[in-house]
């Protein structure tokens, strides 16, 4: 059973996402949900984390490694993330 729902994309995405649809000859609704299903079967993949790299000399944390506030830690997650969504493509 299919259900409809509204969404809210940026103007450029939404732009970008209808040509690429028109461009091969399908849907918008098609385009969405293949990328709804690439994304959340990511999750059942095995990914490789990515640790901080540690410093040869103390065995501690390269300088300029923040891991005492969580906000810090949130960013270095974050731009992991970034990092797994450029090879995605």
């Amino acid at each position: 059973m299919t259900e409809r729902t509204t969404v809210r994309l940026p103007q450029p995405l939404l732009s970008r996402a209808k040509r690429k649809a028109a461009a091969e000859g399908r849907t918008l609704t098609a385009l969405i949900e293949e990328g709804l299903r690439l994304v959340l079967a990511e999750g059942r993949q095995k990914t490789k984390r990515v640790l901080p790299r540690v410093s040869k000399a103390t065995g501690g944390p390269m300088p300029g490694m923040d891991f005492t506030s969580f906000s810090a830690l949130e960013e270095l997650d974050d731009l992991e993330y970034i990092a797994r969504m450029k090879n995605f493509k």
